[in-house]
């Protein structure tokens, strides 16, 4: 097998020294000849030369890749988080790698340490487990993709969930819904307290009794929908909305109600949140609230690239996202 050409082989071909190709290589073209310069590149070409990262690394302390760990990298909201995230680092140089740690905070701490290990420049995560104290004393900058408790001296970005659940529970009220479940995304490490916050406060302010048995918790996905959704069906009387956590939740609620003889929304008028892609092509087309989810990773990239290059203020930073209200075919007016 040829040797991977080296920085030497590229300096003897085009006759140069080693730290003049070092410069074309690492950017510093104002220290080399527009001459010099052709003649280094044409080399590099000649021989397909790649520059070795890793020993750059050592040498800068920087491996301009980030990394984005996340719970759930089949739930369908986070592509267009990743896409936002890898347009704008991509544009400043970075690599991102994907960490998926399936709601496992064991996981979770296991990929921290890997980022760690691998002087990984930057750090983007939807915590579930790992600790502020944990992330700090990793010494990577990091930037926490939602808003979240815990984590006060460490920037974060997210969407305003409380307002968008206000949204969603104005817009079912305004349609003469009094009895509203609420399907409460849950999992071991994690759960939606802003929902069910904003849930709780919106019955006391808009004068409407309390009923815990419409507060139903279920998992992150199409099967806590499903299950969730049985449950809330079975009282005596079943509400006449649902709002769910999320879309994959309210998908779910949706086809099971379906499956049981509810017409919806004649019957039952059912809700999410995040305006994932299928739930504009479910019968019929959910109601929901739509996430900025490009706009969160562009926002999350920003902050970190400003710690990353010391350029952010000292204090930590929070940047709430708002939600817009998408009305679909699955939300009618309360019946009764």
């Amino acid at each position: 097998m040829r040797a991977r050409p080296t920085i030497i082989d590229v300096a003897h071909l085009a006759g140069v020294s080693k730290t003049t190709v070092s410069r074309v290589v690492n950017g510093e073209l104002d220290k080399v000849s527009e001459d010099t310069l052709g003649k280094v590149q044409r080399a590099i070409d000649s021989l397909g030369y790649i520059q070795n990262t890793i020993a750059s690394s050592l040498r800068t302390d920087r491996t301009n890749i980030v990394m984005l760990m996340i719970p759930d990298i089949t739930n369908p909201f986070w592509p267009e988080v990743a896409r936002g995230i890898q347009d704008l680092m991509g544009r400043e140089g970075y690599s991102v790698v994907f960490a998926n740690n399936d709601w496992i905070g064991e996981h979770e701490v296991e990929y921290l340490y890997t980022a760690r290990r691998n002087r990984l420049d930057g750090l983007l995560i939807n915590p579930i487990r790992v600790t502020q104290e944990q992330i700090l004393a990793s010494q990577i900058p990091t930037v926490i993709m939602g808003l979240r408790d815990g984590y006060p001296d460490i920037d974060m970005v997210g969407s305003d969930s409380y307002s968008a659940a206000q949204k969603a529970l104005e817009y079912l009220t305004r349609l003469g819904h009094q009895r509203i479940g609420l399907l409460l995304g849950q999992s071991v490490y994690s759960s939606t307290h802003s929902r069910l916050g904003s849930y709780y406060d919106f019955l006391e302010r808009s004068g409407i009794p309390l009923d815990e048995r419409l507060v139903v918790s279920v998992t992150f996905d199409n099967a806590g929908g499903v299950n969730g959704m049985r449950r809330l069906l079975e009282l005596e009387p079943h509400p006449t909305a649902v709002l769910a956590s999320n879309d994959l939740i309210a998908i779910g609620a949706l086809h099971v109600a379906a499956e049981m003889g509810y017409r919806i929304p004649e019957d039952i008028s059912i809700m999410g949140i995040d305006d994932i892609y299928a739930a504009s092509v479910t019968i019929p087309p959910l109601t929901t609230v739509r996430k900025q989810k490009y706009e969160l990773g562009c926002q999350a990239a920003r902050l970190l690239l400003d710690r990353i290059q010391s350029k952010g203020p000292p204090e930590p930073q929070k940047v709430k996202i708002p939600c817009q209200l998408v009305v679909r075919g699955s939300t009618g007016r309360a019946v009764g």
